[in-house]
């Protein structure tokens, strides 16, 4: 049973692994896409999302917090200067990945992890979503003067 395993340890020790994530999530960010294994796609998405959460207020801490995960100050650029903008009103899920198939070598299923604002081709047929509120909706028409009543033909036949 794996309760209360959250972490996929993609056979690899803690420190091999949390470079592995760092370079991907760097290349990431650089490239806007890869493809990979959908274990380490899935283990990616979990990695990069805080830190694109964390990048949305630019702040010398939240910019210290995300050097220390990823260790590459021009991915961290990257992130806070042009990622971060373009997914600034989303409220999360930044990343979206495509199951690809089967590798041809070692039959591993193969995804690609893309940054969701970046790919053109799902948002070109889209409109701009309107930003959703969570508050209740004035009364218009309480606000509205009320339009007086003319006589109409049936008041003058009785």
């Amino acid at each position: 049973m794996r309760h209360g395993k959250k972490v996929n340890h993609l056979g690899r020790k803690t420190a091999h692994r949390k470079s592995m994530l760092a370079n991907m999530a760097c290349s990431l960010i650089e490239h806007k896409r890869i493809n990979t294994t959908v274990a380490k796609a899935k283990a990616l998405k979990q990695f990069v999302e805080p830190l694109v959460t964390k990048s949305k207020e630019d702040t010398t801490h939240n910019r210290r917090i995300v050097f220390s995960k990823l260790r590459n100050k021009y991915a961290v650029t990257e992130l806070f200067r042009d990622v971060a903008p373009k997914v600034g009103d989303r409220p999360g899920g930044y990343t979206r990945i495509i199951k690809l198939g089967n590798r041809l070598g070692d039959n591993a299923d193969m995804a690609m992890i893309e940054l969701v604002d970046y790919n053109e081709l799902y948002n070109a047929g889209k409109p701009a979503k309107k930003k959703s509120t969570r508050r209740g909706r004035s009364k218009k028409s309480a606000d509205a003067p009320v339009a007086p009543v003319t006589e109409t033909a049936n008041s003058e036949e009785e």
